[in-house]
């Protein structure tokens, strides 16, 4: 019998599949055989080929594939931490003070929102928000927002001390400090700008403008303050789980006292640059976090 290679015979023919459940590529990678790699795909290219080759799910983006889960996280937690944030706050800050001061035209964006947050409550006259929104009013007073501080920073210490960090009781300081720096900041300011309420109704003599926040300024550091300092003693998970729900704290107090015609909207928006300022200075102010397990 004839040991040599015969050639093809049919030119349209194709070589036999190499036997075995791999087979060989031209790259020298292995390609997966049979039907059980392609069933049930979203797409009809094959598991474990090169990115390029790939179609992925967006037919006019050859190769792209969904974002990667937790991206838009870390591109907020780069600016957060980065110097853009301090210079944003600020100059929101600056230009809301100064149209306060000046009664200039963005105020009209406050009588704008106080008629339509009057307009919405006439006509879905629900008990139940208004008492909501009384209620998340509330949580920004000095009880019990000030106690959540100082029981974040007793917290944080304790736990920082259980780690061996050598600066264990600085998370107590810090509370102490933001407890005392939350009149200072606020009162001044009131007492300057001297601005009326949402109802219009003149200051009296021996009484403080709205202009900030005090409910939203104390919400936010107290309740920012007591996160920061408990998020340094745990894990990815669990922080991100403290940093998501004081936001919310925070933005509902605001939120509630605009509903409540306790303040206008850019004493909110004033209070919470103020806070958002003294946030990061404290964050670059404490020692780095420690090193810990992922989900602890």
């Amino acid at each position: 019998m004839d040991s040599e290679p015969q050639p093809l015979t049919d030119p349209s023919a194709t070589p036999p599949q190499v036997a075995g459940p791999r087979a060989a590529r031209d790259d020298n990678q292995a390609v997966p055989q049979g039907p059980a790699h392609t069933e049930g795909r979203s797409t009809d290219r094959p598991t474990h080929t090169p990115r390029g080759a790939r179609n992925g799910d967006h037919q006019s983006r050859p190769g792209a594939l969904p974002p990667a889960p937790g991206r838009p996280l870390r591109v907020l937690g780069r600016f957060a931490a980065s110097a853009a944030l301090p210079v944003l706050l600020g100059g929101v800050l600056v230009l809301v003070s100064w149209q306060v001061a000046v009664d200039g035209p963005l105020l009209g964006l406050d009588r704008w929102t106080r008629h339509t947050v009057r307009e919405s409550r006439h006509e879905l006259h629900s008990t139940l928000l208004n008492h909501l929104g009384k209620a998340l009013s509330d949580l920004g007073s000095s009880v019990p927002a000030i106690p959540t501080l100082l029981a974040g920073g007793a917290l944080a210490g304790w736990r920082s001390r259980r780690a061996g960090a050598p600066r264990w009781w600085r998370p107590v300081v810090t509370t102490v400090l933001t407890a005392g720096l939350i009149p200072l900041l606020v009162v001044p300011a009131k007492a300057w700008f001297a601005r009326p309420g949402p109802f219009g109704v003149p200051l009296a003599p021996d009484q403080w403008g709205w202009y900030p926040s005090g409910h939203t300024a104390t919400a936010t550091l107290s309740y920012g303050v007591a996160v920061l300092l408990l998020a340094r003693t745990v894990g990815a998970a669990a922080r991100r789980r403290l940093y998501a729900a004081a936001a919310l704290l925070v933005a509902g107090v605001g939120l509630g006292l605009v509903w409540s015609d306790y303040h206008w909207l850019l004493d909110v928006v004033a209070s919470w640059c103020l806070g958002g300022l003294v946030l990061w200075a404290f964050a670059r102010w404490l020692p780095p976090r420690r090193p810990r397990g992922r989900n602890s």
